[in-house]
């Protein structure tokens, strides 16, 4: 499973979906689905312009996460 870190980075930056969509182009519901984890696929061009506004490595904003068996 893949984990998305956005909303974490974004409230350590202090920054709204409205101001990185504003800044980068980046379509308002598509940072919505990346901030509530409920995002089935991602351009890889939006991951590059968010790691690149972030200033950060793609392993800071993503992260995989082993599924545990229950």
């Amino acid at each position: 499973m893949l984990k998305c870190h956005l909303s974490k980075l974004m409230g350590e930056k202090r920054l709204k979906i409205s101001d990185i969509s504003r800044d980068t182009g980046i379509n308002r519901g598509t940072l919505t689905r990346l901030y509530n984890e409920t995002a089935t696929r991602v351009d890889l061009d939006v991951i590059e312009q968010l790691c690149d506004y972030l200033d950060i490595p793609v392993g800071e904003l993503f992260e995989v996460q082993k599924k545990t068996m229950d």
